[in-house]
């Protein structure tokens, strides 16, 4: 198996893939937080990782996949409250629409999905275990993380923590000892949900619950950990500390982080009200498309979002889709003997997997699928059908990685497409009655309608251009 490259932001470099076991594979991705739709920022470590996984799973591996559901926060909190319902209402509602575009952006089930109020247990566990050990400091209810105790606190996001700490998701209060120190418990206000621990009634902290779902599905230590790249800090460097101290090991080996989602070059915001739901793009475009526009940057860059980049991908995906149908009649086309060259597809094969293997360069394997697209167009006409039905099995292949499987022909269920093939219908009567005018008529309507026609010895196929 060629080896595969990683870069791991933890030593801020490409690695080699090293997993703890040869065959097995333990991955965890942090998942959202689940108060409102899933935003277009949310899709693409979605869409991400679940092809990273995808492609080890093909390079032979068995991967153990964990995404949480952060299922109790004040955001979750307060849309309950604004809307008079019980937090858990408001959780459930949106785990099920994450559900739905997941399934829709043809991401593979997860092995495990833990939710945090499903997982009080371990979480309590593991902050005990901290305490016992002098990592963590008590004040008023809340349980602290005494930063100051880890010397090599900082160490996943290499840079001045002080000035890291300004303007991000840190608590800030009178009682913390450090400006680092995070919560592991607080104090549940009233009114809101609250589970019994040792130092009182409360909730988890917000980094607590990764650490504490991940040593429960997957082991103290595990192969890598993915998200965002804003949950570098705090939210990852606070992982790595409270599960070394509690697990007394490296808690990741490979630390993978997606750049932004841009809009307009700017950085997408809800506050700044320039962010777009995953379904609300799927009103003018199908999700294969939301999926296609993701993999055509390198997953560590910043991507910019636009309906412009969008319809540039729904093209892409049609040129894909014509491909597919012209192979396939030329597979009923053609004879049994013509161009059979199987080191062509294996020169595609072998670029396909070289780009995948160095750090998942989707948008390069993307590329490589195009070559093969355009060998396709050129060549197709000369094929064997032997040959023709391995390079469309290949097509199918590399899109399958990418988890780009569409079919080469639109459904067939529309009024407008039963309207075409009525049409179609008359203009074969209409040539079997020599009534060669009318004919051209029908062909230049369903040209208009940007149909092509297609005669062969099988009768008469169509496709949108």
């Amino acid at each position: 198996m060629d080896d595969i490259m990683i870069y791991n932001t933890l030593r801020r470099k490409k690695e080699v893939f090293r997993p703890i076991n040869d065959k097995k594979i333990k991955m965890y991705v942090c998942g959202p937080t689940v108060y409102d739709y899933l935003h277009i920022g949310n899709a693409r470590p979605y869409v991400v990782f679940d092809t990273v996984r995808r492609y080890l799973e093909y390079k032979g591996y068995e991967v153990c996949f964990v995404q949480n559901y952060t299922d109790i926060d004040d955001k979750i909190i307060n849309k309950a409250i604004e809307k008079e319902v019980d937090v858990r209402d408001i959780s459930e509602m949106f785990i099920k629409e994450a559900q739905e575009d997941a399934e829709k952006l043809n991401i593979k089930k997860s092995s495990f999905n833990p939710r945090v109020t499903e997982e009080i247990g371990a979480i309590l566990d593991m902050i005990s275990e901290i305490e016992l050990k002098g990592y963590a400091y008590v004040n008023k209810g809340t349980v602290y993380f005494d930063t100051s105790k880890k010397i090599d606190y900082g160490k996943l996001s290499d840079k001045n923590i002080e000035e890291l700490i300004e303007g991000q998701r840190v608590s800030k209060d009178e009682f913390k000892k450090n400006k680092a120190d995070f919560i592991l418990w607080k104090p549940s206000k009233s009114a809101e949900p609250r589970f019994e621990s040792v130092w009182g009634p409360g909730r988890p902290g917000w980094h607590i619950e990764c650490s504490a779902m991940a040593k429960k599905y997957l082991g103290d230590t595990i192969d890598i950990h993915a998200g965002g790249e804003d949950l570098v800090f705090p939210h990852h460097e606070n992982e790595i500390a409270q599960s070394e101290v509690a697990n007394d090991v490296d808690f990741a080996r490979y630390w993978m982080h997606n750049g932004f989602i841009n809009i307009d070059n700017k950085k997408m915001s809800k506050s700044k009200g320039n962010f777009f739901s995953i379904r609300s793009i799927s009103k003018d475009f199908d999700y294969s498309v939301i999926r296609f526009f993701i993999l055509s940057s390198h997953y560590r860059k910043p991507l910019n979002f636009s309906y412009e980049a969008l319809t540039s991908a729904a093209n892409a995906i049609k040129r894909i889709k014509i491909c597919k149908h012209s192979l396939d009649y030329a597979i009923e086309e053609c004879t049994r003997d013509g161009y059979d060259d199987k080191a062509e597809l294996i020169k595609f094969w072998k670029s396909f997997n070289k780009s995948m293997n160095d750090d998942f360069n989707t948008a390069q394997a993307v590329s490589v699928i195009f070559e093969l697209v355009r060998f396709i167009n050129l060549k197709r006409h000369v094929f064997s059908k032997t040959f023709a039905q391995e390079t469309l099995n290949m097509l199918n292949e590399l899109l399958s990685v990418l988890g780009l499987e569409f079919e080469f022909l639109e459904n067939k269920d529309s009024e407008d497409d039963a309207y075409i093939e009525e049409i179609i219908k008359k203009r074969a009567k209409a040539r079997e009655e020599g009534d060669y005018i009318l004919a051209d008529q029908i062909r230049d309507e369903l040209s208009k309608r940007n149909v092509i026609l297609e005669d062969s010895k099988h009768g008469v196929r169509w496709r949108y251009k």
